[in-house]
């Protein structure tokens, strides 16, 4: 036994162009809820990529932060360095007990250098070499007949990095063609 309620009167059919026009709003509305999707995925693969790239950013600077953080101590040990390495140069000839002390100056600057060492700190003592503006800071300029120009005559004041980065420059001589005689 049907009801009337469950039994559709046969007239009650949508006409035929209501059912295209119905068929193409929902086809519409699919397809923008498919674009709708698909930019909802991109933004999140963004959004990944951009937390991720954040966060090696972030390693990176950590790292890197830790690997320099004893940098300005070490510039400030690399003055006592100078003065030990010139007070060794004044007590070169030195005698009797000027020569214990003088002595024990180099064994204080050895064990200074190997700390800085330990520590990544690499010694800029380029005398020789080619002169490199990056490294070296040029302090005046001297006729060579020994050295090619711009190569570097002598080393006023060691320079120092510190795991690749420069702390210090060196102070050099650098070298230049001898004047032509008249």
């Amino acid at each position: 036994m049907t009801t009337p309620e469950t039994q559709a009167p046969a007239d009650s059919a949508p006409p035929p162009d209501d059912a295209n026009a119905e068929i193409a709003a929902l086809s519409q509305e699919l397809e923008q809820a498919r674009a709708e999707v698909a930019a909802a995925k991109d933004a999140q693969l963004r959004a990944a990529a951009d937390l991720e790239n954040t966060r090696r950013r972030l390693e990176r600077d950590a790292a890197s932060s830790l690997k320099f953080a004893n940098e300005r101590v070490i510039g400030d040990l690399l003055a006592v360095a100078d003065s030990l390495e010139l007070g060794l140069k004044a007590a070169g000839s030195a005698e009797g007990a000027a020569k214990a002390l003088a002595d024990g100056m180099q064994l204080t600057y050895r064990q200074l250098m190997s700390v800085l060492e330990k520590h990544g700190v690499k010694v800029v003592d380029p005398t020789g070499q080619p002169f490199n503006p990056d490294h070296h800071q040029a302090m005046t300029m001297a006729e060579s007949a020994e050295l090619p120009p711009n190569h570097v005559v002598s080393t006023m004041q060691k320079g120092y990095l510190l795991h690749e980065r420069l702390l210090r420059p060196a102070m050099v001589v650098v070298s230049k063609a001898p004047a032509a005689a008249s």
